[in-house]
């Protein structure tokens, strides 16, 4: 038997594995996955043997609370997500923060006014205003200490279950500091009530409030990061759920009626209109439609619908009108499907140690016990009991957890920080993490290797026929159409200034073409079928035609009274950047897998652009997310590139999940990382950023131990007897200070992180020829940028390279499609009316030339 149970009172992953080892160890436990992500616990376990109860008196033992979660009335896998209870969080530990800066900011600047020479009232000035001054910073800790009890109710809590985390060095630092305090207050109103200056002077010194409400304040406000990411993060399920149609119209008694989907029965007969999602899973009876099956195939390019065909609910029907059959409702439709993938793998996900929590476990328990340790030695060597106390308390106090817990979230912020500079948003620090092992990175094709959307590639004209006057007729055509592939034609025959003759007797036929009459004549366009079935196919296309298909296009054939004019060939084109893009990963050693819902031939296709290792074709969301666990399963650490919604189980089930930032909302959501710039090239940079702030933690959290193994012999008074050594409560606070700020200037140093390559798309250059020369010889050449208009996929960018290529002195060229410019090295022959003269031939318009 499985159950999902919810746990509170976890905060770190020895908390998490706490959990799960207490409950493991009970007898019938199958398997135990605790997520600390979604504070949940998946259980398999025999329930002859074990009952829920057991379960949860096993978690409360360990110092958490644990409930079994209550199924939603329709059953669906993620029709109740965590995003309210983490907003609900989120709010929470706002508030705490908010507060606690509110008290601690005051206690500071009393604390250090004096030292440091600020302006402070004279009522807190002097040692007859000792106690005053001591009893102000005293109310003001206190405030900060309920605001943040939680760290002590933890703490303490899990202390006693002999599981100590991060909360209980919290707990224990920020508490011996005020215990000390309250000591030091007393002392200090003991001496003014008997004359005793001296006394009153070196106890105003002992006050170490200001240090337990800093560590209590810096720790809250990690903590309301953490919080925020987790929300953002579960956002991902319920945008799912949105995407998903809350009404359908279906068809009873003749009569068309709106009603819930959650209504709909398995054979109901529905219509659907253009621009409408289609609600269910189901069969075509009658009419036709173009639909956009993007967020559940990823296929870019909208599929032509007719009688008998299969439609998937949430996709989109572009134009057309239909009716359908509901063949799949509820849990079982292919959204559904996917929802319950992407609930399962987050649940599945195992939550990465971190080291900090990994020796919290070993390093609380060793602190403790030589704080009491060199406490009770120097007692029984003959000390005083404030003298051994001061020990006791230096050695809490230099082992406070304030460096250990800035070791990681400094460079975390520092490298995510650094990484948005660059156009990476890194969500969370496990990804950040994880990215640097990576040895597998799999890649979705549409909208992350190509552009996403199509565009013109190849015109190919009869003999005889102007490319112009076949144009012509296309966008004449093509203009007044619906589907979709007309508006790549239509965007290509705009910015190529065709004119659009007036058509008459227009008609579209569907899973055909379009049919009208321009100047007395009969000219159709569309797919070979519908030309063949016309009579007006002609074998002399044949070779280009099969060229085309085989290279993933489609090619639209147009033809005028009877006679095939010529084709033209739409695809959806590699981005500029993916080549090199993939290049780069290879050359970090990492395997690199294409996966598509597309058909083989286009998949092979785009393989042999752009050199990926392996490609598999023809695969529906369940197959990459079941591929991401195969490649998993079989040792690798995966990372998976993404863009769509049907990404979604995949990139939550890979070890780190990249989402191309122009794709859906949910993809991001369900994404480790977004490539903001929806640049390839930034998925190594993410590697190499990876690598940079994992040595970085690695050498803050060397630091942190390293004042800790100094710091706590010293405050032990081991060096006391010998030479005289003594490290106070307020030295060992001092140290500890020291080494938090040596490991935030370390993390610092993050910000220097360059990537070694250049990020942004290099066009059509030679791979391994990047840097571009200035002078060549002893003939010195002048760097231009040229605007250029009209360039709208990867062959204007070839046909511009080759002309300015052809120009005598031109080197180095540099053709950008998305910035819509060229870069070359030009010599002292070349002026500004040659290079304009050149791209002109080719067809495209120079706005400007100016020298770089």
């Amino acid at each position: 038997m499985q159950e999902k149970y919810d746990i509170t009172g976890m905060s770190c992953a020895a908390c998490s594995s706490r959990v799960e080892k207490s409950v493991a160890a009970l007898t019938g436990i199958e398997e135990v996955s605790v997520n600390l992500l979604k504070n949940s616990m998946v259980v398999t376990y025999d329930e002859n043997t074990l009952n829920s109860g057991q379960i949860i008196d096993s978690v409360v033992k360990a110092g958490y609370g644990a409930s079994v979660q209550t199924a939603s009335k329709e059953g669906t896998a993620a029709s109740a997500p965590p995003v309210d209870t983490a907003k609900k969080d989120y709010e929470v530990m706002k508030r705490r923060v908010i507060w606690s800066f509110l008290f601690t900011i005051p206690l500071f600047y009393i604390s250090m006014g004096h030292m440091l020479h600020w302006p402070l009232p004279g009522i807190l000035l002097g040692t007859e205003n000792a106690g005053i001054y001591a009893l102000t910073q005293f109310i003001l800790v206190i405030p900060v200490a309920i605001i943040n009890s939680k760290y002590y109710r933890m703490g303490f809590k899990t202390l006693l279950h002999r599981s100590p985390n991060m909360d209980s060095l919290i707990a224990l630092g920020s508490g011996a500091s005020i215990l000390y305090g309250v000591y030091a207050l007393y002392k200090i109103v003991f001496g003014l009530g008997h004359g005793d200056l001296a006394m009153v002077s070196q106890f105003s010194h002992d006050l170490y409030f200001e240090g337990a409400g800093t560590i209590l304040t810096l720790i809250t406000l990690g903590k309301t990061f953490e919080a925020r990411a987790k929300g953002k993060t579960s956002e991902a399920i319920n945008k799912l759920l949105n995407l998903a149609p809350k009404t359908a119209t279906v068809i009873r008694d003749d009569v068309e009626q709106i009603v819930p989907v959650e209504e709909l029965v398995i054979g109901d007969v529905l219509a659907v209109k253009a621009g409408e999602s289609i609600p269910v899973d189901g069969t075509l009876l009658s009419g036709h439609g173009s639909v956009d099956e993007s967020a559940i195939t990823g296929e870019s390019i909208p599929i032509d619908k007719q009688k008998t065909d299969k439609v998937i609910g949430a996709t989109i029907n572009k134009s057309g009108y239909f009716t359908m059959r509901a063949d799949k409702v509820g849990d079982d439709t292919a959204l559904a499907q996917i929802i319950r993938l992407v609930d399962e793998a987050t649940s599945s996900k195992a939550p990465i140690a971190q080291l900090a929590d990994k020796v919290a476990g070993v390093f609380v328990p060793i602190v403790i016990g030589i704080a009491i340790l060199s406490a009770v030695v120097w007692l029984f060597t003959g000390a005083t009991f404030e003298f051994a106390l001061s020990i006791g308390i230096s050695v809490l106090v230099v082992s406070c957890p304030c460096a250990l817990g800035l070791a990681t979230p400094t460079a975390i912020m520092v490298g995510t920080g650094r990484g948005a500079a660059n156009g990476i948003l890194i969500k969370s620090a496990e990804s950040l993490e994880t990215a640097h092992s990576i040895d597998t990175v799999v890649l979705d094709k549409t909208g992350t290797i190509t552009e996403g959307k199509p565009a013109v590639t190849d015109i190919i004209c009869r003999e005889g026929v102007k490319e112009e006057d076949l144009l012509r007729i296309a966008y004449s055509l093509e203009k007044l159409s619906e589907h979709p592939l007309a508006q790549a034609v239509f965007t290509y025959a705009q910015n190529k200034n065709a004119i659009a003759l007036p058509v008459t007797d227009f008609t579209q036929i569907p899973g055909g073409g379009i049919k009208g009459t321009l100047e007395q004549a009969t000219c159709i366009a569309g797919n070979r079928k519908y030309m063949e079935s016309e009579g007006v196919w002609d074998s002399s296309f044949e070779s280009s035609y099969e060229a085309l298909a085989e290279e993933g296009k489609t090619p639209l054939l147009f033809a005028k009274n009877g006679q095939l004019l010529g084709m033209i060939a739409v695809a959806d084109v590699v981005k500029a950047s993916s080549q090199q893009a993939i290049l780069e990963l290879k050359n970090l050693g990492i395997e690199v897998v294409m996966l598509t819902g597309d058909h083989k031939k286009t998949a092979e296709a785009i393989k042999r652009q752009v050199g990926v290792d392996r490609v598999i074709a023809e695969v529906l969301p369940q197959d990459k997310e079941r591929e991401i666990r195969t490649l998993q399963e079989n040792g690798k650490k995966v990372a998976m590139v993404g863009d769509g919604i049907n990404d979604a189980p995949a990139l939550v089930r890979a070890d780190v999940g990249i989402a191309i930032g122009a794709g859906t909302d949910v993809a991001m959501e369900s994404a480790d990382i977004v490539l903001m710039k929806s640049d390839l090239l930034d998925v190594p940079t993410a590697i190499e950023l990876s690598k940079a702030t994992i040595k970085n933690i690695k050498e803050n959290l060397f630091w942190a131990f390293f004042y800790n193994v100094i710091g706590i012999p010293v405050a032990a008074g081991c060096y006391y007897a010998a030479f005289g050594l003594k490290m106070s409560p307020m030295i060992a606070a001092l140290a500890m200070s020291f080494s938090s700020v040596f490991v935030v200037s370390n993390a610092l140093r993050l910000r220097f992180f360059k990537p070694k390559r250049p990020v942004g798309p290099q066009i059509n250059q030679p791979i391994k020829e990047t840097q571009t020369k200035e002078s060549k010889g002893d003939e010195q050449t002048m760097k231009k940028e040229i605007k250029i208009e009209g360039m709208m996929c990867q062959h204007c960018v070839k046909h511009v390279t080759t002309a300015l290529t052809g120009v005598a002195g031109v080197t180095d060229v540099n053709v950008n499609l998305d910035a819509n410019n060229a870069i070359v090295n030009a010599g002292p022959d070349v002026t500004d009316d040659i290079l304009k003269a050149a791209i002109t031939e080719a067809g495209y318009e120079v706005t400007g030339i100016t020298s770089c």
